[in-house]
């Protein structure tokens, strides 16, 4: 099985990740959607907040939901094999992960009507620390195949800065 990493931006090159404000309304900070013949396991999941002092607490929500937004689209390049294959040649992402404005991307513009979803997991965390899930094998998400879309979605008080990531195994 392959692993990926997708984070809510473009892949570094010069210049370091860079972080999205949460704003002071819900607000899809990364979504993920697997291809229509192949689901994906969720491995691990994290979000930092870049925030300078303590204050409300932000929810952040791994879920999975029925409508997709519309995001920047992320492309294939910015999606990171991690195992071995990355280095040896492997196969490519495409045929595992949709890249779009409407499947995976980051960033959202609009969020879209919901009308059914799975939380996988929910926090509420500080803004100025950070929360990473890894799940324990044989117990992790599944995405399923298709017209369903995974999000890490945030809802904070006041806005700040945060970097968030979702590990998938497909």
């Amino acid at each position: 099985m392959a692993l990926y990493a997708i984070y809510n931006g473009p892949s570094p090159t010069t210049a370091a990740q860079v972080a999205v404000t949460t704003g002071t309304a819900i607000k899809s900070l990364l979504q993920v959607q697997a291809s229509a013949t192949m689901g994906l396991k969720i491995v691990e999941w994290g979000i930092s907040f870049k925030g300078s002092a303590a204050g409300a607490g932000i929810v952040a929500e791994l879920l999975e939901v029925d409508v997709g937004g519309t995001f920047t689209a992320h492309v294939t390049a910015g999606i990171v094999r991690l195992d071995a294959a990355a280095v040896q040649g492997g196969d490519p992402v495409t045929n595992r992960i949709l890249v779009g404005t409407s499947a995976t991307g980051y960033t959202a513009t609009a969020e879209g009507t919901i009308t059914a979803s799975r939380v996988f997991d929910a926090q509420e965390i500080q803004p100025t620390n950070q929360y990473v899930k890894q799940f324990p094998l044989g117990r992790e998400p599944y995405m399923k195949p298709g017209s369903f879309f995974t999000r890490v979605r945030v809802t904070a008080a006041a806005a700040v800065d945060a970097i968030c990531y979702i590990v998938v195994e497909a």
